[in-house]
């Protein structure tokens, strides 16, 4: 699998919790102030925003680090 693959499936996790818990990345970024695309290109890993990075986390509970930690272990290592 290649990083595009994994960012991609990594991605669509994100937005999918995002939509158990009631919100989306459209939703966050106008909370924001800040395009879709550019919550997008964060959440695939191509561009890096602080601000970004911590609303994501935020709104899934998570910490910057667990949110974006290595692709192995949000990949399955946990389905063990």
């Amino acid at each position: 699998m290649t990083d595009v693959d994994s960012n991609r499936i990594l991605h669509e996790r994100r937005k999918a919790e995002l939509k158990i818990r009631g919100t989306s990345l459209a939703q966050l970024s106008r909370e924001l102030g800040v395009s879709g695309t550019s919550m997008t290109l964060v959440s695939l890993r191509k561009h890096r925003s602080h601000k970004i990075e911590q609303a994501l986390a935020k709104a899934l509970g998570l910490s910057i680090e667990e949110l974006f930690k290595s692709k192995a272990e949000n990949l399955g290592k946990e389905t063990k």
